[in-house]
């Protein structure tokens, strides 16, 4: 049996080697999902409720243990692992409460005279099997994601989670073992990127949700055929400061959007752009707060900033800033290596095509850079080929109506940064961000298939 080992990014040590799936077994965990749903299509929406509920309840039995596997396999600090379940937990809370409320409507046909007679009922209904490909970077909530709106309608879900951290994804496994779910509703296919293609291509599958980078997610599109596609793919979150706006508030929050888990968070900010007014002191301001993250042991309940997910990645970024400062950036702080630590780094004074402004950099970057016209801001945050979520500090409502409309992002935050997210509310993005939404009642309108029956009154 093949394994692969987990590593802990802040020790380098292996902290657990993981079985897996062949191909073989890949196959039957998918019929195993296709059989499953002939048990599932037909489960009441009170038990797929009652299923959601007890999986958020078994989370929370085991809070703890999920919280310290999830910090030790993706270098993640404690306070942000605990968060993390925290949210998962209310995943599985909106999905039952979605679960009861599905929904349809009835329809007047009548609008031309042949259909005088005529009503109509819709309804949603599950497609089937589905598939889900999930990153490191959040491995349990991102998991959940895809498996709770899943449960809610009733779709069995094959699962590969990240291969650097699957621990999390599979004690999820065991926690859905325990509950009323149906055998084969869900499983968990740890497995080379090789193996893991019937989870895209296998037409017994009628969805695949994946998030990660955009080459393998528009890849998955073009293989996927007939099957839909949910893509959360990468951003490159700019963040807009006016003057009016309040410094203080704008800069903690800008510190804690660029450099929590060490941006490594589509939706981590990239880029700020500051009223040439308020530049200099908004700067300040900011480098005072990137200052005060304690880096360490993710696993010491004092720790904010932890490493990076692996030294390669690391050493990516140490590449790209070495690039902007070598073309005339200035560094303001951060900018070493230390394994896969790297300090959390602003630059300014960037030239824009450099790496750290146009690509997304998935590490603890951030560009901040004046701007003297409002319009010019907006403009300067669609230059991009992403468009996740963006963020906007005013109270102008003149100037937030501006930005809502003109900005081409799948979500624009006011007075808070775009890292902002919450587990109810559509998230995705347009461009080269992805494709469809997570947020758990859209995600289920995007794993049901709307049926009409049209009614004649005499029958």
């Amino acid at each position: 049996m093949e394994t692969v080992p987990v590593t802990n990014p802040y020790t380098q040590e292996v902290i657990a080697d993981v079985s897996l799936a062949t191909p073989q077994e890949i196959d039957r965990a998918i019929g195993l999902a296709v059989e499953t749903f002939q048990t599932t299509r037909n489960l009441p929406s009170y038990m797929r409720r009652n299923i959601c509920n007890q999986v958020a309840e078994g989370i929370e039995k085991r809070k703890e243990e999920f919280s310290r596997t999830l910090a030790m396999e993706s270098g993640k600090p404690l306070v942000y692992s605990r968060a993390e379940v925290d949210r998962s937990i209310s995943t599985f809370r909106i999905a039952a409460e979605e679960a009861t409320r599905i929904h349809g409507e009835v329809l007047n046909l009548d609008v031309t005279e042949p259909a005088k007679d005529k009503t109509g009922i819709t309804r949603r209904f599950p497609l089937g099997a589905i598939s889900g490909i999930s990153p490191f970077n959040f491995p349990l909530n991102l998991v959940s994601h895809k498996v709770a709106p899943a449960l809610a309608v009733g779709n069995p879900i094959v699962l590969k989670p990240a291969s650097s951290t699957p621990l999390t994804a599979l004690l999820l496994g065991e926690v859905i073992l325990d509950t009323d779910a149906p055998e084969g509703v869900f499983s968990v296919v740890p497995c080379k990127s090789r193996d893991a293609t019937a989870l895209v291509e296998d037409p017994r599958l009628q969805l695949v949700s994946f998030t990660g980078s955009p080459p393998i997610g528009w890849d998955i599109k073009k293989r996927a055929g007939k099957k839909r596609v949910i893509l959360e793919l990468g951003g490159n979150a700019g963040v807009i400061v006016e003057p009016d706006a309040d410094l203080d508030f704008a800069a903690k929050r800008v510190c804690f959007g660029a450099f929590s888990f060490s941006g490594q968070v589509c939706i981590s900010v990239q880029r700020t752009y500051v009223h040439e007014s308020v530049f200099d002191s908004f700067i300040d301001k900011l480098a005072s707060e990137t200052q005060k993250l304690k880096k360490g042991d993710p696993l010491d309940e004092s720790t904010t900033f932890g490493p990076m997910i692996d030294t390669g990645n690391s050493e990516r970024i140490e590449s790209w800033v070495k690039e902007a400062l070598d073309d005339g950036a200035k560094l303001v702080t951060g900018g070493k290596r230390d394994g896969a630590f790297f300090d959390p780094t602003i630059l300014t004074n960037v030239k824009r095509d450099k790496k750290v402004v146009c690509e997304e950099a998935f590490g603890p970057l951030l560009v901040v850079e004046p701007y003297r016209d409002f319009q010019e801001a907006l403009d300067t945050i669609n230059d991009s080929d992403f468009g996740l979520q963006a963020g906007v500090f005013t109270n102008h409502l003149d100037l937030s109506m501006r930005a809502f409309n003109q900005l081409h992002v799948g979500g624009v935050v006011l007075n808070d940064v775009p890292t902002f997210r919450v587990d109810n509310m559509p998230y995705g993005g347009v461009k080269d961000s992805g494709f469809g939404r997570e947020g758990i009642k859209y995600t289920i309108e995007e794993m049901t298939e709307i049926k009409l029956l049209v009614m004649n009154k005499y029958l």
